[in-house]
């Protein structure tokens, strides 16, 4: 009977009834988790405080914004998108109201917890004293099938997989984990009338699978050749400082206005009483995984559920979700509203109103996330408009005032707050292409990433080759099926607005190819990965178009096996699944990193133990010294992130090294191991540094050693 009450009240709340229940377990839940915090539980403070503040701020924003008819998978994802938002906003608003009152810690743990609770409060308040029956739906539940406990398993395997292969070095349970993930990828396309529930819980757990295999592996940062050490590095600055300043002096102006990258794990750590590594490690990658979610959502209405969850797990299966971009916190935060800004704009059962509040809300967000993110957006805007002002279509929801609001808000912050220094990089990268204009028919200009996409480059292996097969045909599909959306032989639920944007991708994507020197400017694998935002369904479409073209009969049956045979093999290659098993050349750190050398490991911005240690020995023996400090590129990152070292006084290392009388030289367990000294084009022996023979060493762990000049 207590169970049925509890049912039923969870319902009136859900529904946005006026009971008192609808205020009281929110401000019970409050409660709770400014207890686990002031009393500074373990794990619950963690566990309780991270789901709240994630979840909670936002779902009371939805409320209070009164969208109707919006799904529960639409709210779970606006409640995560809005959530993040205020914790920036709200943060940004304390710094720098407490700054203008002489408090000089703002974001510390007691301004951040008064402000946050009083606006969450004032919202729930509002919400109780406005809702009515009937104006808040979420949707009907249904049933929970037998399929999704094998999804819920997903993410502990792994969990478990990743610690395996990090105390152990036994990878067997991740080949599991893959496998698993192939076998419900299976189940969901052939079995097509599984529960509705089913696909959105199976995207987010198998994004959560591959997610945190990747980042778990080591408790360390991996910044999987990104910038992650680097956004490490800049938000210790706003940790130590505990306030924030668009002028942070860390070298690199157009990182420092970034909230993404500065306020919001600093928010998290002091919040959760988490370090920062683990808030990017493990917070910032769960973020992410409701990124697939929010596309499920986007895509689901038009291609209906089944294709949807193809064409969602054609872009999780893609290497790049899982490797490059974990190493990239501010993009991941960015994607997230980006995602959700695509849901806005083409959800055409929200007010216009009610639209751009969101819409300004999300873009807002966006801007202070990532600076090439947001004007790529602003580019997919202007030119939808551009496109649709030239057909003459009147029913488009992207209108010339959303546009102006996002213009004017991303130039507001990037002019005013930033110093310029986002668009000083955008006209800089602007000269570079112009400059390589004249490389037309040079088809290396390119780059080395488009040409093996176009098939131009040597494979290392005939596995390499299966799998660049493989990647062509995903292309392929992806270029038929808009072939049969602009011919009109494909008719998805799609409208003028889904048309242009789609368009407009696959034009940035010839621009990618054609223009001499813009992949290299854009980092191809990444703009490729935003891309498939726009282009992933096209796969999907593509399979349908071509099983119409070949057959009359059992159309939807065919394309499925289709696609199953593509994406299915395509996910095993890229996972490199094929090559761990084959024991091929395999560039996977969580199934090959057991077998890889120094130099390789480091390639992917793997650090050891030892490294750490070394680095933070640097930072506490040798900072305060403000020493000189050598190192070659293998030590870069490391220093910048665990030494505390900005990257500019990070002096290079070579055979030509003239070390100052009071300098101090780091060599990296590929300096020590591999006898390898990484340079910007080459690589020396350290065998060839002379030098260090007149140098002391003053420490050594075994692999990594550190040698002083000092007199």
């Amino acid at each position: 009977m207590n169970d049925l009450k509890g049912g039923a009240m969870f319902s009136r709340i859900l529904s946005g009834s006026r009971s008192i229940e609808t205020l009281a377990l929110p401000m019970l839940l409050q409660f709770i988790t400014c207890l686990v915090i002031l009393f500074d539980i373990p794990v619950a403070r963690q566990l309780i405080g991270f789901l709240y503040f994630t979840v909670v701020p936002g779902y009371v924003f939805v409320r209070l914004m009164k969208l109707e008819s919006i799904s529960r998978v639409e709210t779970g994802v606006f409640s995560v998108g809005f959530s993040i938002a205020f914790l920036m906003f709200a943060a940004l608003i304390t710094n720098q109201l407490c700054l203008w009152l002489g408090i000089s810690s703002p974001l510390s743990l007691t301004p951040l917890m008064v402000t946050f609770n009083a606006l969450i409060l004032l919202g729930e308040i509002t919400v109780y004293f406005r809702s009515r029956n009937g104006e808040f739906t979420t949707g009907n539940t249904v049933g929970i099938h037998l399929s999704t406990w094998l999804v819920v398993c997903l993410p502990m395997l792994g969990i478990i997989g990743a610690f395996c292969v990090y105390v152990l070095g036994s990878n067997l349970i991740l080949l599991l984990m893959i496998m698993a993930i192939s076998i419900v990828f299976v189940i969901g396309v052939v079995r097509g009338q599984l529960p509705k529930e089913f696909y959105p819980l199976a995207l987010v757990m198998i994004a959560i699978s591959l997610i945190l295999s990747s980042t778990l592996v080591s408790n360390n940062l991996i910044n999987f050749g990104s910038d992650l050490s680097l956004e490490y590095s800049i938000c210790e600055g706003t940790f130590k400082n505990l306030q924030w300043s668009p002028i942070a002096g860390s070298g690199f102006g157009r990182f420092d206005p970034i909230l993404s990258i500065t306020i919001l794990p600093t928010v998290y750590s002091n919040l959760l009483n988490m370090d920062l590594n683990s808030v990017f490690k493990i917070l910032f990658p769960l973020v992410f995984s409701i990124v697939p979610l929010g596309l499920y959502q986007l895509w689901q209405k038009k291609l209906g559920s089944k294709n949807a969850f193809i064409a969602v797990f054609f872009v999780v299966a893609q290497e790049t979700f899982y490797t490059e971009m974990l190493g990239l916190g501010r993009q991941i935060i960015a994607e997230l509203f980006f995602a959700l800004l695509l849901i806005v704009i083409l959800n055409k059962k929200i007010q216009h109103s009610k639209m751009i509040i969101c819409f300004t809300v999300l873009g807002t967000g966006l801007v202070m996330s990532h600076y090439a993110i947001a004007i790529i957006f602003a580019l997919f805007l202007s030119l939808t408009l551009i496109f649709l002002e030239i057909v003459k279509n009147q029913r488009s929801d992207i209108s010339a005032s959303m546009v102006l609001i996002f213009l004017v808000i991303m130039f507001s912050w990037y002019i005013f707050i930033s110093g310029g220094a986002a668009f000083s990089n955008l006209l800089s990268y602007g000269n570079y292409v112009y400059a390589q204009l004249g490389q037309f028919f040079n088809i290396a200009s390119r780059g080395e990433t488009v040409l093996r996409g176009l098939g131009l480059g040597s494979a290392p292996s005939i596995w390499n080759q299966t799998s660049r097969v493989f990647g062509y045909l995903t292309e392929l599909l992806i270029a038929i099926g808009f072939i049969g959306m602009i011919t009109r032989r494909m008719k998805p639920n799609f409208e003028q607005d889904d048309l242009s944007l789609s368009t407009i991708a696959v034009g940035f994507l010839a621009a990618l190819i054609l223009v001499p020197g813009l992949a290299n400017t854009f980092n191809m694998t990444r703009f490729y990965h935003i891309l498939l935002f726009f282009l992933a369904p096209l796969c999907v479409i593509g399979a349908g178009f071509l099983t119409k073209l070949v057959t009359k009969h059992r159309r939807e049956i065919f394309a499925s096996i289709l696609l199953l045979a593509i994406i299915v093999p395509f996910f095993l290659f890229q996972t490199s699944f094929v090559y761990e098993v084959l024991r091929s050349q395999s560039y996977s750190l969580s199934l090959s990193g057991y077998r890889m050398s120094p130099y390789e490991l480091n390639h992917l911005g793997y650090t050891d133990d030892e490294s750490v240690l070394g680095a933070y020995w640097v930072r506490t023996n040798v900072l305060a010294l403000q020493t000189p400090i050598y190192a070659d590129l293998s030590s870069a990152s490391l220093l910048i992130s665990y030494g505390s070292i900005a990257l500019s006084d990070v002096l290079t290392l070579s055979n030509v090294t003239v070390v100052s009388e009071n300098g101090t030289v780091f060599l990296s367990s590929l300096n020590v191991i591999d006898r390898m000294v990484l340079t910007s084009y080459f690589y020396n022996s350290l065998d060839n540094l002379t030098f260090l023979r007149d140098m002391s060493q003053v420490y050594s762990n075994g692999r990594n050693e550190i040698y002083s000049s000092h007199r």
